[in-house]
């Protein structure tokens, strides 16, 4: 753990409080990949695992996967072959070194996991579990936000399914779903949801225990930092996945006494079912004016949420933009090439399109340089209360408006 601790030190004061990091790659094995990751084709298919359909960023959690190596999803700093560290390693021992020592007292971990996952068909209508359900198995609950990148092909089918039609909260109709959990042999369960357009440079905010199938945009997500969910729909991509990802997340004791009605009550129904979902969840850039620079700007494209929060990076070419934050964060180079603090960075090369700042690094003036002839795009993702005045949707309250 000294040996850690000294590392990790060392890293900081060579780096002057910033973290190279290693690109941690992720297979799913239920879906084809949209091959978008910027791999060769041929490194996508693993063999048993299934294909690389996932990028996971400045990541502390493991992926959650039955077949896989006991490392998969965790980012490594890179060292230059000195040392072999996870930033989860780093964090466990040094985490007032990287997070600052108040955020350290008072949160265990970076609490966010920021990925890119890239599919050639839609995942699965599925629900990540609420923390009172995600607790029963040891896990962490997932809340979730989406980004859609411009400049990327949108796929097949650029449309994801939220929720259920009003109705079936409404008059409670609940067990409608039922079936298709039984029967676990079609894609129909979709019918009873609407399907929303992916479109690039907007997102949405996803709460845990709402129903949802992503549709085929690369998706830059910002989330907490789980990877649990369950499953409900049977056909996808033309073939039945394993019924076990519909209880991947449950109790054994719970599957044997309720069976597939267990999942009905993970769900959370009100946002499920909300009328006006679009209104209070979707998500479009929005300008940070007191950030603005000649050279730059920010805008903050994951909000509506304390777990978490992040905002996407403009500079101009041949411009420098001026950064200070209000704790550790980690950022990905989407976009053109340049300096952040003097470090070299550049879009599509895995070996500099990802840093970590540190908390005392973040809270002072960072350089950062477009040296090249387009914009410099860069993401930043931060983890829970780091950015407490981050703006919230005014939502339209349903129960309200007499909509229930």
């Amino acid at each position: 753990m000294e040996n850690i601790i000294d590392i990790v030190y060392k890293a900081l004061e060579d780096g002057n409080g910033i973290l190279r990091l290693k690109p941690a790659w992720v297979a799913r094995d239920f879906l084809p990949p949209g091959m978008r990751l910027g791999l060769k084709e041929s490194e996508y298919n693993v063999g048993e695992r299934g294909w690389i359909s996932e990028r996971w960023l400045a990541s502390t959690t493991k992926a959650d996967n039955l077949v896989g190596p006991p490392d998969e999803g965790l980012s490594y700093i890179n060292l230059d072959d000195r040392a072999k560290i996870t930033l989860k390693e780093a964090v466990e021992v040094a985490g007032d070194l990287i997070m600052g020592k108040e955020y350290a007292k008072t949160h265990k971990g970076l609490g966010r996991l920021a990925k890119i996952y890239d599919f050639a068909a839609r995942i699965p209508y599925h629900i990540h579990q609420m923390e009172k359900d995600a607790r029963l198995v040891g896990r962490n609950p997932k809340e979730e936000a989406y980004y859609f990148p411009e400049g990327v092909d949108l796929g097949p089918h650029p449309e994801t399914f939220f929720g259920v039609h009003p109705y079936i909260a409404r008059e409670k109709k609940y067990d409608i779903l039922l079936p298709y959990l039984e029967e676990w042999n079609s894609d129909l369960i979709l019918k009873h949801s609407r399907a929303y357009l992916n479109v690039p440079g907007e997102g949405f905010h996803l709460p845990a225990g709402v129903l949802h199938a992503p549709g085929t945009a690369l998706t830059i997500e910002l989330q907490e930092d789980s990877d649990v969910f369950a499953m409900l729909q049977a056909l996808v991509a033309g073939k039945i996945i394993s019924k076990e990802l519909l209880f991947k997340d449950v109790r054994k004791e719970d599957r044997e006494k309720y069976g597939e009605k267990v999942i009905l009550d993970q769900i959370n129904w009100e946002i499920s079912a909300d009328p006006f979902f679009y209104e209070n969840r979707h998500l479009t850039p929005i300008l940070i004016e007191e950030t603005r620079q000649d050279g730059g700007e920010e805008y903050w494209i994951y909000y509506n949420t304390t777990k978490f929060s992040g905002k996407k990076l403009v500079v101009k070419p041949g411009s420098t933009f001026i950064s200070m934050d209000n704790g550790v964060y980690n950022i990905l180079v989407w976009k053109g090439k340049g300096k952040f603090d003097g470090h070299y960075i550049e879009a599509g090369n895995f070996e500099c399109d990802e840093l970590l700042v540190s908390y005392e690094r973040a809270i002072k003036p960072i350089k950062i340089e477009n040296t090249g002839k387009e914009e410099l795009q860069i993401i930043k993702f931060f983890g829970p209360d780091i950015n407490p005045d981050v703006p919230m949707i005014r939502g339209i309250e349903s129960k309200v408006l007499g909509v229930f």
